[in-house]
């Protein structure tokens, strides 16, 4: 049985590339509305935004989400979260899902997914899913992040290099691989034990994941189990991150029958 477990939605109004982006209009609503109503279609027990902006916080209480009022000073996703479990009195042991605001089309069911996933992994403190590389091209992408992960689902290391690499596909160099067979795309979905949300909100940026920036392996480097599973669903598009995305992610839901 799937242990009860709550949502949250960090929403940061400057972005860089797409300045307010979680107010941004898709098909008529704000972004993070797409992504709240996808998170109130899962099982979560609770779904919140949490944001540092009061322009959020008020779209969000126009369309009756729940919203908790965060520090702006918080360098990541991770430590809004963990401000508002604080917030909130949760346990260490509960539930946190954290699902990116830039998101609209993740369905709710992989949600769902990497709740259980964590539930059912009491040695892991994290768990997250991923999906097969589709091409050389997505391969080789550093925007694109890959996951090594065991036979029994515990990831190895996440990098923007094109892991794990075959030695014998690429002959005359980095730009003849031909090869990405067994190699998995993160998905940058994340289920939390609060007590180890707690501990990552403490902890130092670490050496690799100042190399790589990537969040996650301050997790690894500290000894902190993730447990990864294919994702059982695919979201038709990725976040949204330029004017490019925006267009192409209402596209989809006004033309393609994908809807909030």
């Amino acid at each position: 049985m799937v242990k009860r477990f709550r949502v949250v939605i960090p929403a940061r109004y400057g972005a860089v590339r797409l300045p307010g982006k979680p107010l941004r209009l898709i098909a008529g609503k704000p972004m993070v509305q797409h992504v709240y109503e996808r998170a109130r279609s899962s099982g979560a027990t609770e779904v919140f935004v949490a944001t540092d902006d009061v322009r959020i916080e008020e779209a969000c209480r126009g369309f009756g989400a729940g919203v908790v009022l965060t520090s702006p000073a918080h360098a990541s996703g991770t430590d809004r979260i963990a401000e508002v479990a604080a917030l909130r009195g949760w346990a260490d042991e509960d539930i946190a899902v954290n699902v990116q605001g830039d998101e609209p089309l993740l369905p709710a069911s992989l949600i769902d997914q990497v709740a259980a996933l964590l539930s059912s992994h009491p040695e892991a403190g994290i768990a997250t899913l991923g999906t097969p590389i589709a091409s050389v091209e997505e391969f080789l992408d550093p925007n694109t992040v890959k996951v090594a992960a065991t036979a029994q689902g515990r990831a190895l290391y996440f990098s923007r290099a094109p892991v794990p690499w075959p030695r014998d596909g690429a002959a005359g160099g980095l730009d003849t691989q031909q090869r990405f067979e067994g190699a998995w795309r993160h998905l940058g979905l994340y289920a939390y034990r609060v007590g180890v949300l707690r501990q990552l909100a403490t902890l130092p940026a670490s050496p690799l994941e100042l190399t790589e920036r990537l969040e996650q392996l301050r997790a690894l480097e500290h000894g902190i189990g993730i447990a990864i599973a294919m994702a059982q669903e695919t979201a038709p598009a990725a976040s949204v991150d330029t004017e490019q995305d925006l267009a192409r992610v209402e596209k989809l839901m006004m033309t393609e029958g994908v809807e909030s």
